[in-house]
Order: structure tokens, then sequence, then C-alpha cells
């Protein structure tokens, strides 16, 4: 196992360390690179010539303005690039073979590279394109302090800027469905969203501890630590890729004698204020973009998601009209068969007069069925064309629910049922339609004398409760068994336990249902087997139009 060189360095620590302390900023790979690159961008909007020493996570996205600021032309310049992975090392080793010199875990490997900036001729080497500064790079031993840290070192005789950043290792991952809007925004703007979003995973999606300093103290400090740290470095000498094959590659300590003569002959000098406020002026500039993206973006997925929604319920919809067509099929086929079959048995030149008045009774009473199953798929599609809520009139039920049950009076009385109502005239008036609220008194009404044998009670209650008014329709009929009740609402769906199944036509709660729908009211059921149920029903309180608007 190699130890880590005592003398090996933390640039954060060094960072950390600075009187008066810094602040520490907690931030993700996503402004780590926001960060960087406005400082490179600033750069090369500025042409400021200056030494750059860098450690930024792997892809090759990290290193878009690094290499742009590399092909800048007409000022000096110098670029050391710090790395300690692994595979990198096996890259290099891989295209630079050496018989005799295999790189330990505690070597460094320094070259000098190119990037886009260099061909590759056919026997192998090299060639440097005039006028581009190649950048140095420097494999670190994997047991190096740095190997947790990036950074991004600026000197300049007349500016000086420092990035320092730490990834702990107890700091929470950051997966990539928690990463923001605004995050994916940003990662998307740089053109190779892929290649960020791969690094940053390599890199664990951790939150980032970061220090960002312009005093040229502790940027000098950050420069010692780091020519300390080439000093306790082993290079191993590679071919540069140069247009010469002969020539040799720098050593470490040959790349800190480089800087240092270019920091001797920049000099030295303040740093500029301008500088900096262009530097601010630019992550203001990127955060403006970032925020434009973000809003258009969030608006084209806040529509992307209200269309799949609209597609959603056109599905839904689409395939409800399709049930609904096939049910309506069924049913009408149903009396029409019973109705030809009934035909056919009158047309029998033997049938007795008892057997052709019932087979007569039998294609009258499928003609009604028939005929009311049509009526009430008239009423359902009247229904779709509803007028809105909030111009439904105000009415009172003792207009309309005491005249329906006189109506059924007869009906109830032939059949043995007592039939009953009790309407206060002080009750409020609700927001229905007339015709709506008889439809829905009839059918109650209808079912409740249906299923009550001889002997027994139908009561019709009305009563304020809130902003509602209840109407109770309450039977002591057969009841309802406890499994049957979330389907009574259900299109042509028939109770199993009527004693009359092959009438109705199983739309009469539905329409029920729907009616109260579209006047802002609700219907629920109260039912035992063999001791009756009861319907209960909410209509709204009417309130005009000002109301509404005031409240």
């Amino acid at each position: 196992m190699t130890s880590t060189s005592t003398s090996d360095v933390s640039l954060y620590e060094l960072a950390l360390h600075q009187e008066p302390p810094p602040r520490t900023l907690q931030i993700t790979p996503t402004t780590l690179k926001s960060m960087s690159d406005s400082l490179l961008q600033v750069m090369i909007d500025q042409k400021i010539s200056a030494i750059v020493w860098a450690k930024l996570p792997r892809g090759e996205v990290w290193k878009e303005e690094l290499e742009r600021y590399a092909r800048l032309e007409g000022i000096p310049k110098a670029i050391y690039s710090f790395t300690t992975h692994r595979e990198e090392i096996e890259e290099t080793i891989a295209a630079h073979p050496l018989a005799d010199h295999a790189p330990s875990e505690s070597a460094a490997i320094v070259t000098g590279e190119t990037g886009p900036l260099t061909n590759h001729p056919r026997n192998g080497q090299t060639e440097v394109v005039s006028d581009s500064t190649p950048i140095f790079s420097v494999q670190l031993p994997l047991d190096s302090t740095l190997r947790r840290e990036y950074f991004l070192i600026v000197w300049s005789p007349s500016f000086q800027a420092g990035l320092f950043v730490h990834r702990p290792r107890s700091a929470q991952q950051v997966k990539l469905s928690e990463m923001t809007t605004a995050s994916l925004d940003l990662l998307s703007s740089y053109g190779q969203m892929s290649q960020l979003l791969e690094s940053t995973t390599q890199e664990r999606k951790q939150l980032l501890m970061a220090i960002y300093s312009f005093e040229p103290e502790l940027i000098q400090r950050s420069r010692q630590g780091l020519e300390q740290l080439m000093a306790e470095l082993q290079p191993v000498v590679l071919p540069q890729s140069t247009a010469s094959a002969s020539t040799v590659s720098p050593t470490a300590a040959d790349l800190v004698q480089q800087w240092q003569r270019l920091m001797a002959e920049g000099g030295s000098g303040s740093t500029q204020l301008a500088t900096i406020g262009n530097l601010f002026a630019k992550h203001l500039q990127l955060q403006e973009e970032l925020s434009v993206r973000s809003s258009t973006y969030r608006k084209q997925a806040e529509q992307a998601e209200s269309l799949r929604l609209q597609n959603d319920e056109l599905m839904h919809t689409i395939r409800l009209k399709d049930e609904f067509l096939s049910n309506v099929g069924q049913e009408l086929r149903t009396p029409l068969t019973t109705i030809k079959t009934a035909l056919s048995l009158l047309a029998s030149p033997t049938l007795k007069p008892p057997q052709r008045q019932r087979y007569m009774d039998l294609i009258a009473k499928e003609c009604d069925r028939q005929s009311s199953l049509i009526t009430s798929l008239l009423d359902l599609v009247h229904l779709e064309r509803a007028v809105d809520q909030t111009s439904l009139p105000p009415l009172r039920l003792s207009d309309v629910v005491p005249g329906v049950v006189s109506t059924y009076q007869p009906v109830a009385q032939e059949k043995g049922v007592r039939l009953a109502y009790t309407i206060p005239e002080g009750l409020p008036p609700v927001a229905c339609m007339t015709n709506w609220l008889k439809q829905i008194v009839i059918n109650l009404l209808h079912n409740g004398i249906k299923f009550t044998p001889r002997g027994g009670q139908v009561w019709v209650r009305a009563k304020q409760q809130g902003d509602y008014v209840q109407l109770e329709i309450r039977d002591t009929g057969i009841g309802i068994a406890p499994s049957e009740i979330p389907k009574i609402f259900d299109r042509f769906y028939r109770v199993r336990q009527s004693t009359d199944d092959s009438s109705g036509a199983g739309l009469g709660l539905t329409i029920v249902q729907q009616l109260l729908l579209h006047c802002g009211g609700s219907i629920s059921v109260k039912s035992k087997l063999g001791e009756g149920s009861t319907f209960n029903v909410l209509l709204p309180v009417y309130r005009n139009p000002a109301e509404q608007s005031i409240g």
C-alpha cells in the first residue's frame, strides 16, 4: 500500500484556513461547470495573459473552455492540467509504451496535450498547430490528497482568481431524478449534455464544497502548494507530442521552473477590479440566460404535460364511447330478439287464445322496454350539451316534488305501497332546471315503488343542510347487497335481486347521477338486504351571479 506523502497538500484546506475565513459554498457539479466556464470566458473575452492550473472532472465537456483559451492567439499563456484517474494513466501508457519505465502508484506522468489542435500523421508523430498553447497534463499519484479536489487557479500580473472545490466522503449523493429543472437546462445549454451527465455520474453526483477567492496571497500560497507537491513527484518521462520525435517531455521540475520563469517575467500587480466586475457580469448573464431557458422549458414541460393529460382523457373518452355503443347494441338487440321470437310463435295455426294473449303482452312489454331505453339514451345525449351551472335558475322543491309524488300515487296504490312526502315551504331555492328535478324524482320514486313489495312504504323528505338542500327518498323494499351498491350507477346495470329484472333500461340511476353532476349536486345510497334503501340527494342552494363573484 502506498502512503500519502507528508508534503502532499490540500488546496481546499489552504483556502479554508485563510484569514479572514472565506465563505464556503455548497454547490452541484452543474454549478461548478458554470463557475469555471464563466471565469475562463472572461479571460477569453478580455484576452488576459495568464498562467492557469486546473483540475476538473473527467469528460471532454469540462475541457471545452480550457481548450478555447489554449487556442486564443496573440497573448502568452501557460496551462497545466492535473488529473488522478487510473483510466487516464492506462490510456497514457497505452499511447506511449515504455519497456523500461512502468509507473508506480506514487509516480506522476507529465505530457504535453494539444487536444483538437493536433493531427496524427502516419508515422505516429504529432504536429502542433502554430500559435497554439499546449495544455501540459500532470498525472497525480492515486493516493494524493488532491484526488477528492478540483481547482481552477489563474495568475496574471493584473488578475488573480482561484476556485477550490472539495468532494466530501459523507456528502449526500445527488440523484439525477432530484436535479432541478434549472440544472438540467444548464446542462443542455453546453451542447454536450450526455457527456456532462456521464462525467458527473462518474463523479458520484455529490454535493461539493467550494471556495471562490480573488486574494493574491491565497493564489500565491496555492501555487506554492503545487510547487511543493511537484517536488515530491517522480515523473515518468514520455515522448512529447511535438513535430520532433527526439524532443524529451518535460519533467515536473521543468514545469515548475517554467511557470516560475513566466511569473518573474510577468511581474506583479494588484488585482483589477474591472476584471472582477466583468466576471460577475458574466455570471449574471449566464444566470439570466439560465432563467430564461428554465422559464421556457418549464412552460414547454407544462404544455407537454397538459397535452398528455388531454390525450389520456381523450383516449379514456373513446374507450367509454366504445363500451357504451357496445352496451347499447346489446341492450337494443335483446328486446328485438324477444319480439321476433314472440311474433314467430303467434304465426302458429295451433296457438290457443290464452297463449296468443301471453305473447301479445310480452311483445307490448318489450316494446315499452325498448321505448324506455331509447328515451333514456336521448336523455344522456342531451345531458352532454347541458347548460353551465352558473346559468341555472332558482327552483323551489315545493313547486315540483309534490306534483311528481301525486302523479305516482295511483301507481303506488295499485301495487299496495303507501307513498308520502314532507316538503317544507320555507326551504331555500336550489340551482336546478325544472325538468331535471322532475326526472330525478321520477326515477328515484319509480325504483322505490318498483322494488318495494305490497304493504311497504316509500317516503320523500327534504331539509336544508348547510349550502345544500337534502332530498331523501326512502323505501322498505328488498334492499341492495353491499357488493352491488358501487355498481348501481353504472350504465345498463340492473340489480340482481330485482323481482322484475327484465324491465328497465338500467340507465335510470346513471341519468340521475349525471343530472346532479351538471347542477353541482351529488347522490349517495344506504341500503340493507330485506330492509330497504335510502337515496340522499344534495342540491346546491341557489346563489345569484353577484354573490358567486363576491364569494
